[in-house]
């Protein structure tokens, strides 16, 4: 089986876990901060802060910036659930706007049109969620533009795009957003196991966010109501244990160390893909201007007016010649759960039509020539 994505492990990534095995501290030691500083300065954010997961980055970033019961959270349907379960984590109501169907990101056109009816309603949201699908920015610009204008705070759900840029700039610098929040799990562009990070310019939601991934509780004495000695911490709020261990910092430092050379190997496979696919009935990825992607995925999209087959014939028929292709994603509200919430198919349509023609083929660093030349061969046969 080709899969669809998978981690790229080299001898210098396992002998920098190998060194923090030898070492004092599996956890909560140097190398966390020393991971943190890495990625704060290859994105250009002032602060960043590592967490067990993206997941996990997200809840805390909502926290952080005040989400609670009686707020609204929208985000994009076409993506992981963890994107709204942030929201309902922390007691808000949860809603969406449809997507692009050229980039698949968040349709700006709808957010405005949204905003502009919620604002008579008096329904705004407190945050929005754009997602940077596949790697690719949405239009953080025009996003600040309409959060100066409605109020709203803006957490990316960067997970895919860690290496991607957006006008030139690193996504993640937050120029353009409060906080950014990148994943490291193991089909991601560089991986820690499992992992997450924020970035973020405002110290006071750095803190913030370093308070609520270690159970709410500081040693820092700017913070504490009083100081009885070295042994004495206070818990200051409701927090979690959402830490990094010094295991996972070290692979993730390690592999940040060639994202380049990574992001480059993804771009000559897209291009290639471009190259071959071109005159197949298939929608290929859209690229815009002012975003050059991380290329986390390659996505097409069937023509199926162009051919005769359904979506479920052409992706068993993948499956079956060992091609590990996947859909991402299948719409949140469309999920039985966010049925119970009281969504229900239709309400987005973009999104559901993407996901019924959309098929994730594969795409990795160490995806040979040989091997995407298998995939391309398996596509053709099934369409």
């Amino acid at each position: 089986m080709i899969p669809y994505g998978k981690q790229n492990v080299t001898d210098d990534d396992i002998n920098a876990v190998t060194s923090v095995l030898k070492s004092d501290f599996l956890t909560q030691g140097p190398v966390v901060p020393k991971f943190e500083d890495s990625i704060s300065k290859y994105v250009g954010s002032s602060y960043a802060i590592a967490t067990n997961s993206a997941t996990s980055a997200l809840h805390i970033a909502c926290l952080s910036l005040g989400l609670t019961k009686g707020d609204i959270l929208w985000t994009s349907p076409n993506s992981f659930v963890a994107s709204s379960n942030c929201g309902l984590y922390c007691g808000a109501t949860v809603d969406f706007v449809d997507i692009d169907l050229d980039t698949y990101n968040i349709c700006l056109d709808a957010l405005e049109e949204k905003l502009i009816n919620c604002k008579e309603k008096n329904t705004l949201p407190k945050i929005l969620v754009p997602v940077h699908l596949s790697g690719q920015s949405c239009d953080m610009k025009r996003i600040k533009s309409l959060s100066n204008e409605y109020g709203f705070k803006i957490i990316e759900d960067a997970s895919h795009a860690i290496g991607g840029k957006y006008e030139g700039l690193p996504i993640g610098n937050c120029k353009y957003s409060d906080i950014c929040i990148f994943s490291f799990h193991p089909v991601k562009i560089i991986t820690t196991g499992e992992g997450g990070m924020a970035t973020t310019n405002d110290k006071g939601l750095a803190d913030k966010l370093e308070l609520f991934r270690s159970h709410g509780i500081t040693r820092n004495r700017d913070f504490m109501h009083k100081d009885l000695g070295p042994w004495y911490y206070e818990q200051l709020v409701l927090g979690f244990n959402y830490r990094m261990t010094d295991i996972q910092a070290a692979l993730g430092y390690s592999q940040l160390s060639r994202i380049e050379s990574i992001i480059k190997k993804r771009h000559e496979i897209a291009e290639r893909y471009n190259e071959i696919l071109r005159e197949l009935p298939l929608i290929l990825p859209y690229q815009t201007s002012s975003s050059y992607s991380s290329f986390h995925l390659y996505i097409i999209r069937l023509k199926l007016n162009k051919i005769n087959k359904s979506y479920l014939e052409v992706f068993k028929s993948l499956k079956d010649k060992g091609i590990g292709v996947n859909l991402h994603y299948i719409p949140i509200h469309t999920h039985p759960f966010y049925k119970s919430l009281g969504f229900n198919s239709g309400d987005f349509p973009n999104s559901e039509r993407f996901a019924s023609e959309a098929i994730s083929i594969p795409m990795y660093p160490n995806l040979t020539n040989q091997l995407q030349d298998e995939v391309v061969e398996a596509l053709i046969s099934s369409i």
